[in-house]
């Protein structure tokens, strides 16, 4: 039998919610997001971290369920993990995990099972910006409008730029965070979020960057959406490719986009400004191309489309030039577990002249998809239809991608 070292960074999964609002019949952590529950999936991206005592904590009744997916998860190193029966509330149940730490640790690990596809690196950098006297947290920029109601009545806004979406794992010095635990305990406050707890006794808390893919599993729609990334994800051996092969087999997309002229100011198209040329109107700068790349690369994925990702409802992106859609929509297929493969696009319009500009739009454009091969070509329709008559322009694009199946946890 292989030894294995005693590492002094713990993580504590809490998987004993009963998961009301998901109303699926059974504890949240239990229910199954395709082949494997929500609890394999978390497990699967902690045990692709760096080495780590692994705490799960279980709802009452269903230890075996969890020990059964642990063994699943934990390979070679199921010595590093055990099983504890949650508590009443969350706090207690994490309480019950800090119980179960072994004398060796010194940074603890808080992750909500719910959060089933966090990247393992999100993990492992929590880990690693913990210090002796500070706690960590991952979060994203919030991107919604926000505002302050009291009851229907919208009393103002709040300004998006001082918040952050927390997310999982949360991690901490060990001492501290036991010792802020048993002050919270004694006081009889019941915190939700471990930081709040943390910082409730004078410690400070930072933040890392979060991810996109570590969303929480709280509703059905969410659990749909799990569901949608790990089956666009999903590792199909190609038939061309050799043993060592880290990519699936590609899926191509097609998207589609037409704005008419009449937009304030010069126009912007494939990531080029035109001075002199009337704008398009649109909800940002009207460039059908990037628009129809966006698109594109969208639907090969399986990721929706431009109007769920860049929409009015996000006002945000009012404005917005090319390389902020199309590097926006390269994380979205990274997160997704894709890679670009290239992209070619046609708009048809009788203006602007495009072949003298087509090498430096092309380059534009794929410095803002990462360095993905992007070719565009142009064509008059010879007069013909609306963009023949110069009243506006429409574009086409495909674009392929390809799952990276070396990514996949």
């Amino acid at each position: 039998m292989t030894l294995l070292p005693v590492p002094d960074t713990a993580i504590i999964v809490v998987a004993a919610g009963s998961g009301t609002r998901l109303d699926a019949g059974a504890p949240k952590a239990l229910v199954g997001i395709d082949a494997h529950s929500i609890l394999r999936h978390a497990l699967d991206g902690v045990f692709a971290a760096a080495p780590a005592q692994v705490i799960v904590v279980a709802p009452p009744g269903y230890e075996g369920d969890a020990e059964a997916e642990l063994d699943a998860a934990a390979g070679k190193r199921r010595d590093l993990g055990r099983v504890v029966v949650g508590g009443a509330t969350r706090q207690l149940s994490v309480a019950a995990g800090l119980d179960a730490l072994w004398g060796d640790v010194t940074t603890v690990l808080v992750h909500d099972a719910a959060r089933a596809l966090t990247p393992p690196a999100q993990i492992d950098a929590v880990a690693a910006a913990v210090t002796p006297d500070t706690g960590i947290i991952p979060a994203l920029p919030v991107v919604d409008t926000l505002k302050r109601v009291d009851a229907d009545v919208v009393v103002g806004p709040v300004d998006r730029a001082e918040l952050a979406a927390a997310q999982t794992p949360q991690g901490f010095p060990r001492a501290l965070l036991e010792e802020a635990y048993a002050r919270a305990l004694s006081s009889g406050i019941d915190y939700t979020d471990d930081a709040a707890l943390f910082a409730a006794s004078g410690h400070a808390v930072r933040h890392v960057e979060g991810s996109a893919r570590a969303f929480k599993i709280t509703t059905p729609a969410d659990l749909e959406r799990a569901r949608h990334l790990l089956a666009a994800a999903a590792p199909v051996p190609a038939p061309s490719a050799g043993p060592s092969s880290g990519f699936g087999v590609p899926r191509v997309g097609i998207g589609t986009d037409v704005h008419a002229f009449g937009g304030e100011g010069d126009l912007w198209l494939a990531g080029l400004p035109w001075p002199g040329e009337q704008a398009l109107s649109g909800h940002s700068d009207g460039d059908a191309v990037a628009h129809a790349i966006v698109d594109a690369l969208l639907g090969a994925a399986g990721l929706g489309d431009i109007g769920e990702h860049f929409g009015t409802a996000h006002p945000e992106y009012a404005g917005a030039h090319a390389a902020v859609f199309l590097s926006r929509t390269r994380e979205l297929l990274t997160d997704a577990g894709f890679v670009i493969g290239n992209v070619s696009a046609q708009f048809q319009g009788n203006r602007p002249r495009f072949s003298a500009r087509r090498a430096e739009a092309e380059a534009v454009l794929s410095e803002a998809l990462g360095g993905a091969p992007v070719s565009v070509t142009a064509t008059t329709t010879d007069g013909l239809g609306f963009p023949g008559r110069g009243e506006g322009i429409s574009v086409t694009a495909i674009a392929l991608v390809v799952p990276d199946v070396s990514r996949r946890v």
